[in-house]
C-alpha cells in the first residue's frame, strides 16, 4: 500500500482535492444547515458535535433529526438511517474492486471517509474497476477536502445555532445544496427513474406519521432502479452477438 505520507505528496492527491472544490461548496452549505438543525431540534452541543464526527452522513442525520425531535421509537430511527444509507452498500461493492487488496483497517477508514460526490469523482477518474496507480492518493485528496468541507461548517452551525435566525432561509440553502449533490449522481436512466419515483412516493405518502414517507420513497426508488436495470439487462444482446458484429 502507498503510505499516507507518500500519498500526500502525490500529484493525484492534489487533483482529488481540486476536483472536490466545486462540490465542496454545496457540501459546506449542507453541513451548516445540518449543524443548525441538530441544535434547533433540541440536541445538546456536545452530542451534536459527536454525531457530526461519528456519523458523518448528512442525509441520514437530516432524516433522523425530526424523528428524534418527535420522540419516535428507536427502531424507527435506526431503520430510517439504515434505509437512507443503503446506497453505501452499492458503493462498497464497487469500492471493493479497487481496494480489496488493502488491510482491513485501511478499508474501514475508506468506508468512513467515502461519500457520494467522492464516489462520482473517483469513478469518473478511474472507470476501470481494478487496482491501479494513483487511486489511493486521489481518493484521500478528495476525501480529505470533503471531510473538512462538511465538518467545519457543521460544527460551526452547531456552535452558532442559537445565534442564527431561521429567517436567514438556511433550510432553502440546504435544499439547494442537496439538489446539487443529487444532480451530480444522476448518471443513467435507472438513477433518473428511481429519483422520479422516490419524489412521487414521498409526496404521495407525506401524510404518514414519523416521516415514514421517507422509508416509502426509499423502498419505491430501490424497486424502480432494480426493475430498470433488469429490463436493460434483458434487452442487451448476448456477448457472443456483440462480438460477432463488425
Amino acid at each position: 500500500m502507498l503510505p499516507l505520507r507518500a500519498a500526500w505528496h502525490h500529484p493525484l492527491f492534489r487533483q482529488g482535492a481540486a476536483d472536490m472544490i466545486g462540490p465542496g461548496l454545496g457540501i459546506a452549505a449542507w453541513g451548516l444547515v445540518t449543524g443548525v438543525a441538530m441544535v434547533k431540534s433540541g440536541m445538546s452541543i456536545p452530542v451534536a458535535v459527536l454525531m457530526s464526527l461519528l456519523v458523518y452522513a448528512g442525509s441520514a442525520q437530516l432524516a433522523v433529526i425530526p424523528l428524534l425531535a418527535a420522540g419516535a421509537p428507536l427502531w424507527v430511527i435506526w431503520l430510517t438511517a439504515a434505509c437512507v444509507n443503503l446506497r453505501f452498500v452499492i458503493f462498497s461493492s464497487l469500492w471493493r474492486a479497487y481496494f480489496q487488496h488493502l488491510p482491513l483497517r485501511h478499508r474501514l477508514a475508506i468506508g468512513y471517509f467515502s461519500g457520494d460526490v467522492i464516489f462520482v469523482a473517483f469513478i469518473q477518474r478511474f472507470p476501470d474497476p481494478r487496482p491501479g496507480p494513483g487511486q489511493l492518493p486521489f481518493f484521500w485528496g478528495a476525501a480529505g477536502l470533503n471531510w473538512v468541507a462538511w465538518q467545519v461548517p457543521s460544527i460551526l452551525g452547531i456552535v452558532l445555532a442559537h445565534a442564527i435566525p431561521l429567517s436567514w432561509g438556511l433550510g432553502f440553502a440546504g435544499v439547494l445544496a442537496l439538489l446539487g449533490v443529487l444532480l451530480s449522481l444522476l448518471v443513467d436512466r435507472a438513477s433518473w427513474v428511481a429519483t422520479g419515483v422516490a419524489a412521487t412516493a414521498a409526496i404521495a405518502a407525506f401524510a404518514l406519521p414519523l416521516k415514514l414517507n421517507i422509508l416509502v420513497a426509499i423502498a419505491a426508488a430501490v424497486a424502480a432502479g432494480l426493475c430498470i436495470e433488469a429490463l436493460e439487462a434483458q434487452r442487451a444482446p448476448p456477448p457472443h452477438r456483440r462480438e460477432s458484429q463488425p
